[in-house]
C-alpha cells in the first residue's frame, strides 16, 4: 500500500514535471537544502528552447512590482500540511449539506482546497480590506518559514488550538502601506483563480484606495483580455461626509473571468428599454424600427464587400425585393434602388448579408431617411420585436449600476429584519448586489466561493437565489475567525469572533427564506444547511513527514496527534484524494469496528485499532474506489501479511492507501 502524502498540492513540483513533459533537456537534478537529490530547471536551456533573444539583467521592460513580490509568488506556490477538521456541533443539518462554512486563515484554506476544487468553482465573489488605513491586513511573514510562522505567530497554542487571527493593521503612516496590502492579495488570488473553471468568473469589491493596484494584479492573474469590466455602483446614495472635497458615493466591482469561455448572462429589459418599442402589427405585437446599415466600427463597403447590395421599392405598391446586384428592369418600372451609403456619401453595408436579407423579407420595411426627404432618398430599416421565438427582450448589463436595492442602507436593514443590531457588523454588503453577480454569472447549479465571507452575505444570496429560481448553488464561505473588540456591540452579544456572526447569519437567513416561501412548491428541499470545518495543524505528526529526522524508536511511536477523531482523519483523506468535502458520509459497524463510506463507497476508511481480516474481507466486498487505513491498524501480522490477497480476492481494482 502507498502512503498518502497528506499535505496540499505542491505546485512547483506539478510545474516542473509539466515541463519536463515538454523539455524534458531542461530538467535536471540538484541536492535540495536537505541534501537529498530533487528535480530543478536549468533556466538557461529553457530561456534557449523559447526564445533567440533573451531579455538582459536591467533590462528595461514593462512590469508591474513591489518589495517581496517574489516571496509573496512563493508563498502562493508553497504547499501546507495544514488541514480542516470538521465541527459537527456548530454545523447546521452535516449530513445533508452541500454547503461549506470554513474558519482559518484563507490563504492556507484556499490551498487546502486547491487539488479537490481545482476548476470546479464557477463563481468567486470577494470583499477583501479595502485598505483605507483603519482596516486590517494578513501578516504573511516572508521571513519565516510556514511551519516557523504558525509556532510564532499565535494562531495556535501549546495543544495546537487556533487563538488569534494573523493579522495587522494597516495604517497610512506605515512605510509599506500598499507593499502589505499587494502582498496580501497577490498570492490569495493566484491559487483562487486555480479553483475557477474555464467558464468562471470572479467579482472584487474595492474602493479608489487600491482600485488600480488591484487591477495590475488581476491582469497579471488573470490575464488582461480576460478583464470583463469594471463596475461602478452606488454604495451609498448620501455618500461619506468624512471625505476631503467630495462626498464619495461609489465603489467598484472588478470582473474578470479565468479564460474567454465565460458569456454574461444578459438581463431583461427594463421600461426604458421596453418603450421603445412604440409600433405594432396587424397581430397586436410591439416592436421597433432599426436602420439595417452598419454604424460604428467595421461600417465600411470595404470592410465587409459582400453586405454591400441593393434594395429595390416601389412607393405604388408598397414591394420591397433585394438582389445580388443592380437590375436596369425594376429601376425602369419604378422601383427605387436603395445602397447602404453613409452619411458623408461614401459606400456603407448593410448589417446583414443577402442569404439572411432574402429569408427575413417579412421584417423589412423601405423608410424615408428623415434628414433627407425632400430628396425622396430611402433606406432599410428592420422590425425588431420585443418577443422573438418565445423568448423575452433581454439586454448586456450595464458597467454602470444605480440601484436603490444594491446601497447600504438597505443590507443594514436587510441586517436588522434578521434580528441582529446595526452596530454589530459595521458595512455588510446587500445579499440582492451578491444575488445579482450570481445571476449574471449563470450560477444555476455550480458553487460559489466567497474566501473574505464577512457576515456571510454570499451565502445569503446564494440560499435567496436557490429559493427563487429552483437552482441548485452551492456555497463555499471562508472567514478568519477575528476576534471582536471586548468593547464592541458583537462581544457584548456573545460574539466572540467574526465567524460566530456569519454562521449565525446563515442560521436565521434560512429560517426567514423558508417561512417567507413556505407556500412554494419544494421549499422543504432547499438547501439552508452548512457543514462547519475549522483549518488547524495536520492530524499527523512530524514524523509522518520526515521521517529521516527521527531515531529508529520514535518511528514505532503513533504518528496521528492523540487529540484527533476518525472524522478528522477522514477529512485530511478527503481533501488528499480529492473528494468534495461536502460528499454524503456514512457509518457503520463492521466486525465491531467504526467504518466511513463516502460518496456511495467511492472512498471507504477505517482508522480503528486492532482491525482483524474479518472487518478487511468485508470491506472488500464493498468495491471501493479506495480504502484508506491507519498504518497501525492492524491487529496482527497475520492481517498485515494476508491483506493484498484478500483484496485482490473481492476487490483487487480497489486503490489501497495508509497513513
Amino acid at each position: 500500500m502507498d502512503k498518502l502524502k497528506m499535505q496540499s498540492l505542491d505546485v512547483v513540483g506539478s510545474n516542473i514535471k509539466e515541463i519536463q513533459q515538454l523539455f524534458p533537456n531542461c530538467v535536471t537534478e540538484r541536492l535540495g537544502k536537505d541534501g537529498k537529490p530533487e528535480l530543478a530547471i536549468d533556466f538557461e536551456k529553457l530561456q534557449a528552447e523559447l526564445s533567440n533573444e533573451i531579455i538582459g539583467e536591467g533590462e528595461e521592460r514593462y512590469q508591474f512590482t513591489w518589495p517581496d513580490k517574489r516571496a509573496a509568488n512563493r508563498l502562493a506556490n508553497t504547499p501546507t500540511t495544514m488541514t480542516l477538521r470538521p465541527c459537527r456541533e456548530e454545523s447546521v443539518d452535516f449530513d445533508h449539506t452541500q454547503n461549506l462554512y470554513i474558519e482559518g486563515d484563507n490563504l492556507d484554506v484556499l490551498k487546502a482546497l486547491r487539488e479537490t476544487y481545482l476548476g470546479k468553482v464557477k463563481m468567486i465573489y470577494i470583499d477583501p480590506p479595502y485598505n483605507t488605513g483603519n482596516d486590517f491586513v494578513y501578516n504573511d511573514d516572508f521571513a519565516q518559514s510556514r511551519g516557523e510562522f504558525e509556532e510564532t505567530s499565535g494562531l495556535f497554542d501549546e495543544e495546537g488550538n487556533q487563538t488569534i487571527d494573523p493579522m495587522q493593521r494597516n495604517t497610512e503612516s506605515n512605510g509599506r502601506f500598499h507593499t502589505d496590502w499587494l502582498n496580501m492579495i497577490y498570492p490569495r488570488l493566484k491559487v483562487a483563480r486555480d479553483l475557477l473553471s474555464d467558464d468562471g468568473v470572479i467579482f472584487i469589491s474595492i474602493d479608489d484606495n487600491e482600485v488600480e493596484n488591484l487591477k495590475k494584479i488581476c491582469n497579471e492573474v488573470f490575464g488582461e483580455r480576460n478583464c470583463q469590466g469594471i463596475i461602478s455602483y452606488v454604495r451609498k446614495t448620501s455618500g461619506k461626509q468624512d471625505s476631503s472635497n467630495f462626498m464619495k458615493s461609489t465603489e467598484y466591482i472588478m470582473c474578470y473571468s479565468k479564460s474567454e469561455k465565460w458569456e454574461c448572462q444578459p438581463i431583461i429589459a427594463g421600461e426604458h428599454v421596453l418603450d421603445r418599442y412604440n409600433k405594432v402589427d396587424e397581430n397586436g405585437n410591439k416592436f421597433r424600427e432599426t436602420d439595417l446599415r452598419k454604424t460604428g466600427n467595421a461600417d465600411r463597403r470595404v470592410d465587409r464587400p459582400l453586405m454591400y447590395y441593393p434594395f429595390y421599392y416601389n412607393p405604388t405598391n408598397n414591394d420591397l425585393q433585394v438582389r445580388n446586384n443592380e437590375d436596369l428592369q425594376l429601376e425602369q418600372n419604378g422601383y427605387i434602388k436603395i445602397l447602404p451609403i453613409k452619411p458623408d456619401g461614401s459606400d456603407g453595408r448593410w448589417r446583414w448579408g443577402i442569404d439572411n436579407a432574402q429569408t427575413h423579407m417579412e421584417f423589412l420595411v423601405a423608410r424615408l431617411m428623415p434628414k433627407y426627404k425632400d430628396q425622396n432618398k430611402y433606406t432599410i430599416y428592420e422590425k425588431d420585436y420585443i418577443d422573438k421565438k418565445g423568448e423575452v427582450r433581454t439586454v448586456k448589463e450595464h458597467t454602470s449600476w444605480d440601484r436603490t436595492e444594491f446601497n447600504s442602507d438597505n443590507a443594514m436593514m436587510e441586517f436588522k429584519k434578521l434580528g441582529f443590531s446595526n452596530q454589530l457588523f459595521p458595512f455588510p454588503k446587500v445579499s440582492a448586489l451578491v444575488k445579482h453577480m450570481c445571476y449574471l454569472a449563470d450560477t444555476q447549479n455550480s458553487i460559489v466561493l466567497d474566501f473574505f465571507s464577512g457576515s456571510a452575505t454570499t451565502a445569503h444570496a446564494v440560499m435567496q437565489l436557490n429559493a427563487e429560481d429552483g437552482g441548485n448553488r452551492k456555497f463555499i464561505m471562508v472567514q478568519l475567525p477575528e476576534k471582536t473588540d471586548e468593547k464592541s456591540e458583537a462581544y457584548k452579544a456573545g460574539y466572540k469572533n467574526i465567524c460566530e456572526i456569519g454562521k449565525e447569519r446563515i442560521r436565521r437567513a434560512g429560517k426567514k427564506i423558508k417561512e417567507d416561501n413556505k407556500d412554494k412548491e419544494g421549499i422543504e428541499k432547499l438547501d439552508t444547511g452548512f457543514r462547519v470545518l475549522k483549518l488547524d495543524s495536520s492530524n499527523m505528526e512530524d514524523v509522518y513527514y520526515t521521517p529521516q529526522e527521527f531515531t529508529m524508536q520514535s518511528l514505532f511511536n503513533e504518528n496521528v496527534k492523540a487529540d484527533r477523531t476518525g472524522e478528522d482523519l477522514l477529512f485530511q483523506v478527503m481533501l488528499d484524494l480529492g473528494i468534495e468535502l461536502s460528499a454524503k458520509i456514512e457509518t457503520q459497524q463492521i466486525a465491531g469496528k467504526t467504518v466511513y463510506l463516502v460518496d456511495d463507497n467511492y472512498l471507504v476508511a477505517c482508522f480503528d485499532r486492532d482491525v482483524t481480516e474479518v472487518t478487511i474481507t468485508e470491506i472488500a466486498k464493498l468495491h471501493p474506489i479506495y480504502f484508506v487505513m491507519r498504518d497501525a491498524s492492524a491487529a496482527n501480522d497475520n492481517v498485515i501479511d494476508n491483506f493484498e490477497q484478500l483484496f485482490e480476492a473481492y476487490s483487487k481494482d480497489t486503490v489501497r492507501k495508509i497513513l
